[in-house]
């Protein structure tokens, strides 16, 4: 594949138009049913975790490349990554996102070409950008020493007189007390009965909610840090995955909550803290 050479507004203009649907029409017109771009997802996951692991972003902690997890129109970062180096609204971590995610609809759909080319655009902005911390002496952010300090002073959510946001919870990251990585709250659910947050769903696996695989875990059951960026779940990673699932946006439907709550409860309660 040849190597893609473009310019920031080039590459602006490029987030703008997959953002908007425009890019790759042929692409998109692909029925639904198209097998992914296996290679280009594989080449998207690598290049998540690197950016995961150089610091520049946090990701599945409520913020995502640059900015919150669940609003384009927010631009903001979590301090320091961008003290003194001028991005007002951090528009590089805008474009990052939005090719990152395009790509994945573009593999999703098949096209491993176009997938590339917009995944080789995002690899472009985040040289460009994190050329651009580094020159201002910004420091990479210390992922582990951050985690080991949000899992130290995190308490119950049952405890106290802590206050919870749904916008705080929603992507917010979920780890175990070792720091290891279980997904990220991707819904709430309210009780019936009692109108209070009975389970958050945590999202497990996949890029941006695609592929992922859904675990109600009670409320009571986790830990929140400080600023409730961070969840911490007394659990492993095995016990996560041979917990009761949910189908995305049919989890506890009115007909089926008290049975849904039961299987739920019993698995939960037989596996505390394992």
């Amino acid at each position: 594949m040849k190597k893609l050479s473009l310019s920031r507004s080039d590459i602006a203009s490029l987030a703008a138009s997959v953002c908007l649907g425009v890019f790759s029409p042929g692409a998109l017109a692909q029925p639904a049913a198209a097998k992914p771009a296996q290679q280009c997802l594989t080449d998207l996951k690598a290049f998540d975790g690197q950016l995961q692991k150089e610091g520049y972003w946090l990701h599945s902690y409520g913020y995502g490349y640059g900015y919150p997890m669940y609003g384009y129109g927010y631009g903001y970062v979590a301090e320091p990554n961008v003290a003194g180096v001028g991005y007002s609204n951090v528009r590089p971590g805008y474009e990052v996102r939005t090719l990152i995610a395009s790509a994945n609809i573009l593999a999703q759909r098949g096209d491993q070409q176009a997938c590339e080319s917009s995944l080789s655009a995002a690899r472009t902005v985040y040289v460009a950008y994190a050329a651009d911390l580094s020159s201002g002496k910004v420091p990479r952010l210390d992922v582990s020493a951050w985690r080991r300090q949000q899992i130290a002073a995190a308490v119950s959510v049952s405890g106290g007189d802590m206050a919870f946001r749904s916008d705080q919870l929603l992507g917010a990251g979920v780890v175990n007390p070792k720091g290891e990585d279980l997904g990220s709250v991707d819904d709430i659910v309210m009780s019936p009965q009692t109108g209070k947050v009975a389970y958050l769903v945590i999202g497990r696996g996949g890029i941006f909610g695609i592929d992922e695989k859904y675990v109600p875990v009670p409320w009571e059951s986790f830990k929140a840090a400080p600023g409730n960026k961070l969840l911490v779940l007394a659990t492993v990673k095995s016990t996560l995955e041979a917990a009761p699932h949910v189908k995305k946006d049919q989890n506890f439907q009115k007909d089926n909550f008290v049975a849904e709550s039961v299987k739920v409860n019993a698995f939960w309660a037989a596996h505390a803290g394992q």
